[in-house]
């Protein structure tokens, strides 16, 4: 479904952040990104979603090539995501209900069916008595809940969380975690980038660890050697 093949990626000015990452994440996995910071976490996720291209090499994800998409494939392509940053990132003048129909106001989606749909996904994250606050009303994590409510509305096959648990303290980490694995156990793949070295621990998932743009540790084995998945 994903793969990376010899990835290379260089800016101008700030060196080279992903060296020959080669991996595949299998339909429905979860992976965890692990390594220091500057390690190349975010810059690996920002290619999932085409954010970035290569340098050099080739990133797949479902049919779409990274050396032959568009920018309006790169749109269809992110309409079948769902993206959480561990700023949050949301509208503060919007209630939580209204930041989960945004993303499917700017995808066009029928005004009918908006509401059954952003009234599910709070519902999947415990949120339906939250739907009428401000951002300025909710907890820390309550806030990444409705970051997520907005990244699943879409039922997005795969799910990138870039430190969705960094600026959370500990009891909010974890039921963000329940959540993410929650919605992991629908059939959503989930990349999730963190630090948090107990939260790893405490689950049995595959683990990508990078240092200085390179992957040193894959607890995969050799998910990497199995067949892509073409999807759109």
């Amino acid at each position: 479904m994903i793969r990376f093949t010899n990835v290379t990626k260089s800016f101008a000015r700030g060196g080279t952040a992903l060296h020959d990452v080669s991996l595949f994440v299998a339909k429905g996995e979860f992976v965890f990104f692990t390594g220091e910071s500057g390690a190349g976490k975010s810059t690996l996720l920002k290619h999932v979603y085409m954010d970035h291209r290569p340098t050099s090499g080739e990133v797949r994800v479902g049919g779409y090539k990274s050396n032959e998409v568009s920018q309006r494939d790169v749109a269809k392509l992110r309409r079948k995501l769902g993206i959480v940053f561990q700023d949050f990132r949301l509208l503060e003048d919007r209630t939580a209900e209204a930041n989960v129909a945004f993303a499917l106001q700017v995808i066009g989606a029928p005004k009918a069916a908006i509401r059954d749909r952003v009234a599910r996904a709070l519902h999947q994250v415990g949120l339906v008595t939250k739907a009428t606050s401000m951002p300025s009303e909710l907890s820390g994590g309550e806030r990444q809940r409705v970051a997520i409510a907005r990244a699943i509305v879409n039922d997005p096959f795969v799910l990138v969380a870039d430190e969705p648990t960094g600026n959370l303290d500990d009891r909010a980490s974890r039921g963000v975690f329940e959540l993410l694995t929650q919605i992991n156990a629908r059939g959503t793949a989930v990349l999730m980038a963190t630090h948090d070295v107990e939260l790893m621990r405490r689950a049995d998932f595959r683990t990508v660890e990078l240092a200085h743009g390179r992957v040193i540790h894959d607890t995969g084995g050799d998910v990497g050697t199995l067949p892509l998945v073409e999807e759109r």
